[in-house]
């Protein structure tokens, strides 16, 4: 059996705003989201794409028909407020319980994950504080509407990336001139590392920190890794800040892990790490990834990434 383990809100969060060339939750094996809640609950508001656990009359939990459990690789569930996780021998006493006792010890989404590990993959994962405690962050995901066409999918506009709890995200220049994302997100202040002019604040505010750079291998970022630390650190203080370059893979995730390096104390490897954890498609150029480490060497006073290694 793949096992069962918690997912934080801002982990879901970032699943569901993952991206290639369209969203990812078009993708049939991608992300399969369960909802353990009550047909009343489901229906009044759930998460975008999320599928209802269903229970047949005896109150056992059917695994749905349309979830392609064996090839999916985020299976994840939530009900309304889980907070446990159960492990080896008491998953083994659970089996044993009534059902009613079961559901008073573990709760629904605990109940609906240890079903389901039985057919992935991968470990399911069950939403720490449940629906209520995600939605309290991230209510622009919750919606009514339970069928998908994959052309509607493909059309979902994801958000930018969840780097800092309520404080970093990264995105691409769409997201930053999308009125609507800035609002939900509370962004603040922009550091644009684009061509492109930003079009959401005035590119003479100081909420705005642009730095005109091409994605080109010879172009060079590092005299702006200090300014740009700075700035991000002084707009989190009362807000959040967003990161982006045009397509928010090279540019952007550069300077994130920059900043991550310097304001984090992360070494680049680390920091490389957790940002491919928010975002999978990371991609600095060869001449960033460089220049990151000779920030890395200039903030330890040695090189602790080796960047010839597979995966730089």
């Amino acid at each position: 059996m793949a096992g069962v383990e918690l997912c934080e809100p801002i982990q879901l969060y970032n699943i569901l705003n993952q991206a290639r060339k369209a969203s990812r939750l078009a993708e049939r094996n991608y992300l399969c989201l369960i909802d353990a809640r009550t047909k009343r609950e489901y229906d009044e508001s759930h998460l975008i794409t999320a599928i209802r656990m269903k229970q047949d009359p005896s109150g056992s939990y059917i695994v749905p028909p349309s979830a392609n459990l064996e090839y999916v690789r985020h299976c994840v569930v939530y009900d309304g407020t889980t907070n446990l996780l159960v492990v080896g021998d008491e998953m083994d006493d659970a089996a044993q319980e009534a059902d009613e006792e079961r559901n008073a010890r573990f709760g629904c989404a605990m109940l609906c994950a240890m079903l389901l590990q039985r057919y992935t993959r991968f470990p399911v994962q069950v939403l720490r504080g449940g629906y209520e405690c995600f939605t309290a962050s991230y209510h622009f995901l919750q919606t009514q509407k339970i069928f998908w066409m994959p052309r509607e999918l493909e059309d979902v506009l994801p958000y930018p990336v969840e780097i800092v709890p309520g404080k970093l995200y990264m995105g691409n220049y769409i997201q930053a001139c999308h009125q609507q994302i800035q609002k939900d997100l509370h962004i603040q202040a922009h550091v644009n590392v684009s061509e492109e002019v930003d079009t959401f604040f005035p590119d003479d505010s100081d909420q705005v920190l642009h730095i005109s750079v091409p994605d080109s291998p010879e172009a060079d970022m590092s005299p702006f890794f200090s300014d740009i630390c700075h700035f991000i650190d002084s707009h989190t203080s009362h807000g959040a800040a967003l990161v982006f370059s045009t397509l928010g893979i090279s540019r952007c995730s550069t300077v994130v892990i920059a900043y991550l390096m310097h304001s984090c104390r992360l070494y680049l490897k680390n920091a490389w790490s957790y940002l491919q954890r928010c975002k999978s498609n990371i991609r600095p150029n060869r001449g960033f990834v460089q220049q990151l480490s000779e920030w890395e060497a200039r903030l330890y006073m040695a090189t602790i990434t080796n960047i010839s290694e597979p995966g730089y």
